[in-house]
């Protein structure tokens, strides 16, 4: 086995390999790299050098040849000082001494060492199995064409217009809570969203019912405290007031799609109105009880996508 199969393992675990009457092959640190003309990202790795001045003996490559070669010191002393000679002649005679995965090395026209490191192996261990790879540029603007045939696949909970405006903080403050009554024991809590950016489901019914009673009213006592009370019934087209939500469509033909497909699949889907955005929801499944709900949600989002959200309304 040859002496640059012993440098290899040994530059994974020190800094410094020191070949006997022929120079030192040295590591250092190279923090990860992005070239963004490529968009080529590089992990964490070693960066050989070599330096010819280091060429005294530190012991570290002949113990560790003699130890696995299972010969004596002086014996492998021997045998790495004739390799170093004959990489000296190779050199000294015009030859590029290929070392394998570790680097070439030649020399000039002026008689000075040269070294050129390979980049084939990554001998930082922190880095291993982390190897370098091209991401694809992204593009910002997006035609309305494209946006319109990608609802049918993608569904959109918010428009880009919107996007700065809308935060699903309080949803994730709310799950939180009911997370931790879960874990305390507790056997029931009331789940209630006071977000000023949610809209009741059926406010358009219940102003059109409050409208019409107002004008229909009969009041048969005069005392303004007294007065009979009015009562609203609105039939909601889901049952329970949590929604698990699988997206949001600008068109409502691409919502009517998404509910077919997911009925198909075996889910309660529904088409539950327009939110405050002008976006069509269309939701998982619907619960009256905030904790089945979110057990559901944690369910979705292993198995279909980590984009639904839980939308309730009192």
């Amino acid at each position: 086995m040859g002496i640059e199969h012993y440098i290899q393992q040994l530059l994974y675990r020190y800094n410094c390999v020191v070949v006997p009457d022929f120079g030192a092959f040295l590591t250092q640190m190279k923090s990860a790299v992005l070239q963004k003309p490529t968009n080529t990202f590089y992990p964490p790795s070693k960066q050989i050098s070599f330096n010819e001045q280091l060429s005294s003996n530190d012991g570290l490559l002949v113990s560790y040849m003699a130890n696995a070669e299972n010969k004596s010191y002086e014996e492998m002393l021997k045998q790495i000082l004739e390799e170093a000679k004959e990489w000296k002649r190779r050199l000294h005679s015009g030859d590029r001494l290929k070392i394998a995965a570790i680097g070439e090395l030649w020399l000039n026209r002026e008689g000075k060492l040269q070294f050129q490191p390979s980049y084939e192996v990554n001998y930082l261990t922190s880095s291993f199995g982390l190897s370098s790879f091209v991401s694809s540029t992204v593009t910002r603007e997006i035609l309305k064409e494209q946006i319109v045939e990608l609802e049918e696949k993608i569904p959109f909970i918010i428009t880009p217009e919107q996007r700065e405006k809308t935060s699903f903080r309080p949803y994730l403050k709310y799950a939180a809570i009911i997370l931790l009554a879960l874990s305390t024991g507790l056997t029931s809590f009331h789940f209630y969203s006071e977000t000023l950016n949610t809209k009741q489901i059926v406010q358009e019914e219940a102003q059109t019912l409050v409208s019409k009673n107002i004008q229909e009213a009969t009041f048969f006592n005069s005392n303004p405290l007294e007065l009979p009370e009015l009562k609203l019934h609105v039939t909601k087209k889901t049952k329970g007031n949590h929604h698990i939500i699988a997206g949001a469509f600008r068109i409502q033909e691409n919502a009517d799609k998404k509910v077919k497909q997911l009925r198909e699949r075996g889910y309660d889907a529904a088409y539950i109105g327009i939110n405050s955005y002008g976006l069509h929801q269309v939701t998982y499944g619907s619960y009256e009880n905030a904790e089945e709900a979110l057990i559901f949600l944690k369910k979705i989002k292993h198995t279909e996508s980590q984009d639904a959200w839980m939308l309730s309304t009192k």
